[in-house]
């Protein structure tokens, strides 16, 4: 797994938050926002035994439990940026993102609701 994202500049996320709000958001949005909130969460819950996939974004690791070693973790939750932004946001609910069926989770420790939102 590649070293840990870091949160963005206060300023930028305001900016790009705006203009999801607004309905002009672009993909460098999606890709700032959406690597912002994954930081987010690999500070709030910190451990290996859950990946959280955004693609083409970015993925990361964590919540403490099972750790392995190598290939894919025991637990795997795979959305879109849209959908992370808004359960990490507050505008979405875990629960509505599953029943929307815009998150996929596989494993042990993927209801995420605990740590949401992010900010």
């Amino acid at each position: 797994m590649a070293a840990r994202l870091r949160p963005a500049a206060r300023e930028e996320v305001a900016a790009a938050r705006a203009r999801v709000e607004a309905g002009t958001v672009a993909k460098a949005d999606l890709k700032l926002l959406t690597k912002h909130y994954l930081a987010l969460m690999e500070a709030k819950a910190p451990g290996k035994s859950v990946e959280i996939r955004v693609p083409p974004f970015a993925a990361v690791q964590c919540i403490e439990g099972v750790r392995h070693t190598r290939g894919t973790p025991p637990a795997v939750i795979e959305t879109d940026a849209a959908t992370w932004i808004s359960v990490a946001t507050g505008t979405l609910t875990w629960d509505e993102a599953l029943a929307a069926g815009t998150v996929r989770a596989s494993g042990e420790r993927t209801d995420l609701a605990q740590y949401l939102p992010l900010g």
